[in-house]
């Protein structure tokens, strides 16, 4: 059985009854599977301490951090990226933070000591989190904090990101370490947050050519999606041979999600998780941790996100919603809910999408070309940091 990482104390990273990343959407899933009978390993974290997080991130800004948790305000907030509409303070953050840190760094240690195969982590994924300054709805970040950990171990990590935001913050702290391979599928950054994640950025150093970014244009739907991710993704995951896969699996490339302009439906989720772990088994030895991130349609995220949980743990994700979920849900929401797990097909009218493939397939075809370039780095690699 695949261990699945949750905490009680996940629900604490609260922005407040109006923002978009809501611990609702935690609740929705975690009830969901339990209306379905499942029964999972549930394994409690503990948080991360100060010093696993110190390991990516300044200690003035952690110092920031913890004050704004006691409720100190201060006209430096906003510089440590925090206080704004996006990121607001409140009481308990820093603790809250670094409870979803530890999520993710038990989920990792669990499949790098052998103790699981694979694991799910049903939160985190905080990639905007930047070394010096909170960012895009995350304070510290959990992903990169996790990474450190690996590589601390001696490991090499192939972090794989299809959230429909650049996953910036994990590309930036790992610039110039070249044992950490960092592909992100996103919409492009001339359209959306948080305007990075282009093609030339390949990172610097010893480490170009171990950061791959597939920007898509606004728009694009399953097919064209698919084609990108596996024009890229087997080739660049079989050149770096990683120890181990670590993705982030955002939820808002949905066409329903408000946020963003992708138009993917539940396809493209199940192909991508399905190939990652197909992946993993041919590159990593099977070593595969999965976290949550970004998905803010109440009606889409819970369902893609269950179909991950089904997906890897190996079983055949069921057809319908549990009757008596989707009633208490709908009711709670005030709005109707998608009655299956997986969506049924939609019908988009989409005046450019012969436009927009071919935009799609020329940004693979450009990234293949310069990861061509590129010699597979071997097994052991200087250790940079990007500050």
């Amino acid at each position: 059985m695949v261990p699945v990482v949750i905490s009680p104390r996940y629900l604490a990273y609260d922005f407040g009854p109006d923002h978009p990343f809501t611990p609702r959407r935690l609740e929705m899933l975690k009830s969901l599977l339990e209306a379905y009978g499942e029964r999972p390993l549930w394994v409690e974290p503990e948080p991360a301490s100060r010093e696993d997080v110190l390991k990516v991130h300044a200690e003035r800004f952690v110092r920031r951090v913890e004050a704004a948790s006691r409720g100190e305000a201060g006209a430096d907030l906003v510089h440590y990226g925090l206080g704004t509409g996006d990121t607001p303070a409140f009481p308990g953050m820093d603790e809250a933070a670094r409870a979803l840190a530890g999520g993710t760094l038990e989920a990792v240690r669990l499949v790098a000591t052998g103790k699981a195969p694979r694991a799910l982590q049903l939160g985190g994924g905080l990639h905007h989190a930047q070394y010096d300054r909170a960012s895009g709805f995350c304070v510290y970040n959990d992903l990169a904090i996790a990474i450190r950990w690996a590589l601390d171990e001696g490991l090499r990590v192939a972090y794989v990101d299809v959230d429909v935001h650049h996953g910036d913050g994990v590309q930036w702290i790992f610039y110039d370490e070249p044992r950490v391979l960092t592909l992100s599928l996103h919409e492009s950054g001339r359209y959306l947050f948080p305007g990075t994640g282009f093609v030339h950025e390949l990172g610097r150093g010893p480490a170009v050519g171990t950061k791959l970014n597939l920007p898509l244009e606004p728009f694009t739907e399953d097919e064209s999606w698919i084609e990108a991710f596996e024009m890229v993704v087997p080739r660049a995951l079989e050149h770096f041979r990683p120890d181990l896969v670590l993705v982030q699996s955002g939820a808002d490339a949905h066409h329903l999600d408000p946020l963003a302009d992708l138009l993917l439906t539940t396809r493209a989720f199940r192909h991508a998780f399905t190939r990652l772990l197909e992946l993993a088994e041919a590159h990593a030895g099977g070593r595969i941790a999965f976290t949550l991130g970004g998905g803010y349609s109440l009606d889409a995220t819970p369902r893609v996100w269950a179909l991950l949980y089904f997906l890897v743990q190996g079983k055949t994700p069921p057809e319908a919603l549990p009757e008596a979920w989707r009633r208490h849900w709908e009711a709670v929401l005030g709005e109707p809910l998608t009655p299956t797990l997986e969506d049924p097909k939609p019908e988009f009218t989409i005046p450019r999408r012969a436009e927009i493939e071919r935009r799609n397939r020329r940004t693979a075809e450009r990234l293949l070309v310069l990861l061509r370039d590129f010699s597979p780095p071997g097994k052991t690699g200087s250790s940079g940091s990007s500050r």
